[in-house]
Order: structure tokens, then sequence, then C-alpha cells
């Protein structure tokens, strides 16, 4: 399969962001991850200038509200929330033992997949589909998404400043233990819902798949290493044991209470 240049500008924007993981290895998929999204949001409206149609201009710039939100959040709660980094001291890697050559796969690795979760919004662009009602279906269940990701660290936010040493089980948190990354999710559904009529060929609906399906892995990754996290802080407390019986880890209304097993969810 050819690609466009312009895909390769994209690429290439992912690239140059995300390169900041090369400061602190994890912004490589938290910080480098926002911010690239943001940044093809705007590339995307730059490269198709006039020819962008209404719906696609609407995904665009809600991928820039994504990745502004998310990244910014992250870099506030990284730099200024002295509570968190002396929690996660000792729980995330430095990245000071991992050899450069891994640092550059990962690099690449993490660039392209935030390409590909782009891909539906951009076939549409490139194919010059226009706007369709799948476009605007897409863009209602991103903005919902948005939403509840917003909300969710909001409510864990209020949460933590009351009792910032007991599990959050209030708010959002009732119906799931990971609101925010069911937030994600539904964010990339959405995306994936706004190419449909737009897609053209089994190439283009196949990268566009494998970006959406990587993006849920990266999820129920996150959610595993939350779980193994919080049972390590929390284990011995019953009321959060009765939790975790109760509510269900990450899709709501589906009896999945634990993904701590499933040693493939490495990421």
């Amino acid at each position: 399969m050819v690609f466009p240049m312009s895909f390769w500008l994209l690429f290439a924007a992912a690239m140059v962001i995300s390169s900041i993981g090369f400061k602190n290895y994890v912004w490589f998929i938290s910080l480098g991850y926002g911010f690239s999204i943001a940044g093809e949001g705007l590339l995307m409206m730059l490269i198709f200038g006039q020819n962008i149609s209404a719906g696609t201009l609407i995904c665009c710039v809600l991928f820039i509200i994504y990745g502004c939100r998310l990244g910014g959040y992250l870099a506030f709660r990284e730099i200024k929330s002295t509570s968190y980094n002396k929690n996660m001291k000792g729980e995330i890697k430095d990245g000071k033992t991992i050899p450069f050559g891994v640092k550059i796969a990962i690099w690449v690795t993490c660039a392209a997949l935030y390409v590909l979760q782009v891909l539906p919004v951009f076939y549409r662009l490139l194919n010059g589909s226009g706007s369709n009602v799948w476009t605007y279906v897409g863009a209602g269940v991103m903005v919902f998404g948005i939403v509840l990701e917003s909300a969710a660290d909001l409510q864990k936010n209020a949460a933590k400043k009351v009792n910032p040493r007991r599990f959050v089980d209030t708010g959002l948190y009732r119906i799931v233990r990971c609101p925010n990354y069911l937030g994600e999710m539904i964010f990339w559904t959405g995306v994936l819902l706004s190419g449909v009529g737009a897609l053209t060929g089994a190439a283009q609906w196949i990268m566009a798949l494998i970006g959406y399906a990587g993006i849920i892995f990266v999820m129920f990754s996150g959610a595993r290493r939350l779980e193994i996290r919080q049972n390590k802080n929390y284990g011995k407390d019953s009321e959060y044991q009765q939790y975790v019986k109760s509510v269900p880890i990450l899709l709501p209304f589906v009896p999945l209470y634990s993904v701590e097993k499933y040693k493939f969810l490495v990421a």
C-alpha cells in the first residue's frame, strides 16, 4: 500500500511531538500521546484547507480539544501535583535502565499508532468524501467520550482532595472502576464511526481497525496496571474488596471485574 505525502506529514508530526518521551520515558504514551493527537487534528485542517467539510472540520477540532485537554491535564498532574508524584514514585519506570534502541522502537511505534488512530477522519478528507450522517454521529460520540473522560478526571481529583488515601468509588466510579479509560474508548469509537461511508477498500479499513484495536488494547492494559496498583494499595480494605467484586473494571453492565490475570495485556 502506497501512502500519500499527507500521511507521512502526520507521521512526522507525531514523531516530533512524541519525542518528548526522551525527556521522560512515560511521556511517550502520556503527554506525547495527547499533544500528538491535537497536532494531527490541526495539521489535517491545514493540509486539506478549503476542501474540508463541516463534519470533518468538527472532527479535527475535536481532536485538538481532546489532545489539549488530555495533554494539559497530564502535564499539570506531572508538574504541579506533589501528592501524585509522591504516590507514583517507584510505580512507574523512569526509563533510565531502558536501552536507547528500545526507546527508539517505542517512539516509532507510538507515533505510528497515533497516526493510525485518526485515519477514519484522514481518509474521509483524502478521499474527498465530504460529510455524511456517520460523520456527525461519530462526532457526537466523540463529544460524549471527551465529556465522560473529563468528568471522571474531575471527580477523581475532587475525591482525592477529600481523602487522598482512599480509593475512589463515587460518581462515575460507581458505574465502572476506570471511567476515564471508558471515555477514551468511547471517543475512539466515535472516530471509527465517523469514517463509515468514507473508507474505501480493504486496506483503508484494515489500517483504521488496527488503530482502533491498538488504542482499545492500550486502555485494557492501562486498566490492568491500575488494578494491580490498587490491589497493592487497598487490597486489605474490606470496602475495596466489596467494591471490586460489584463494579465492573471497564465496561458498564458487563460482568468483567478483573483483568489482572490477563498477562498479555502489557503495553
